[in-house]
């Protein structure tokens, strides 16, 4: 059993306190009670952490103890159920004796609901600032305005963070029991592991003027050439990287159906049973051809939360 109530990125105990982030006054005060991350976006959004502690918790730094002019470039994430604030700052991460340097993907499966939560939003708002430095309808420059949630040109031209909605779908035969069967596919992008090929649910963007379970429908008939049906939606968690929210379904498909890939988007695509999954998550090596061993999708993604409960035996209260 997974255990997992929820995906592993969206957990959080913050209280966004919206309001407050056009109030100047308050965000002044607020900095001087803050605990603080930092995040160096040179370094693919890595922050520190003691990952000798379990569950490893997160450096959060008092403001005074931040690169001086810090507070100028503060993104206020919200505040603590404790009543203290919490910002992030952009900035190289200093050395500190038993901390080291994590990204997210390394260690987000992994913190307490409150850190899941913190590191999350501030990545997330991290890369939409470092692309965004520039207007999209007229190219003028922006800066960081609201405590980080948009940014002005000159102009008083104001834009938002974005976050672009896709699909991810773990597409199954609906039989009970392990030799129950999913179909997992390999991108044709990702880059090969030594002696392993990763497999992983579809996944795909969601289009303008579509909803997300027509996406569904399209994407898994675009990169394998199967139809579905039983479409059920199961939960959502934000994937900044940079900057998407990815919806999670499970849907059931004819596995007699000849599986066609796109080569273009998918390199491999078969069905794989209960029980090589699961003997897979419990180490033993499961041959998918050319030598190759299977992987499965990383603890932190929605992927692998899909794969645990199909392999569970959740089943759609709508099927």
């Amino acid at each position: 059993m997974s255990g997992e109530a929820a995906p592993p990125l969206a957990r959080s105990t913050l209280d966004r306190a919206a309001h407050r982030r056009g109030d100047s006054q308050w965000l002044t005060e607020a900095w001087l009670r803050a605990r603080v991350l930092l995040i160096d976006s040179t370094d693919e959004g890595r922050t520190l952490a003691r990952t000798e502690t379990s569950p490893p918790t997160l450096v959060l730094f008092r403001a005074g103890d931040v690169p001086a002019g810090s507070e100028s470039m503060a993104m206020f994430l919200g505040v603590e159920p404790d009543g203290v604030p919490v910002f992030a700052v952009d900035a190289p991460l200093p050395t500190i004796p038993g901390t080291r340097a994590v990204h997210l993907r390394e260690v987000g499966h992994l913190l307490a609901d409150r850190e899941a939560g913190i590191f999350t939003t501030a990545l997330a708002l991290v890369n939409w600032h470092t692309r965004h430095g520039y207007s999209t309808s007229t190219g003028a420059p922006t800066a960081m305005d609201e405590a980080g949630w948009s940014r002005v040109d000159r102009n008083g031209g104001r834009i938002w963070p974005r976050t672009d909605p896709a699909m991810i779908v773990l597409v199954h035969d609906g039989v009970d029991g392990p030799d129950g069967r999913c179909l997992l596919g390999n991108n044709a992008s990702w880059q090969g592991t030594p002696g392993g090929r990763r497999y992983s649910c579809l996944a795909g963007y969601v289009e303008p003027g579509e909803s997300a379970e027509a996406a569904v429908l399209r994407e898994v008939r675009e990169e394998v050439g199967i139809g579905v049906e039983h479409i059920g939606y199961v939960g959502s968690q934000a994937w900044p990287f940079p900057g998407s929210l990815m919806l999670g379904f499970l849907a059931i498909a004819n596995p007699t159906e000849p599986v066609r890939v796109d080569p273009s988007e998918i390199a491999y695509a078969r069905w794989f049973s209960r029980r090589e999954i699961g003997g897979a998550l419990a180490g033993q090596t499961v041959d998918v051809g050319d030598g190759a061993r299977l992987i499965l999708p990383p603890p932190s993604s929605i992927a692998l939360f899909l794969i645990h409960r199909w392999l569970d035996g959740w089943v759609d209260a709508d099927r």
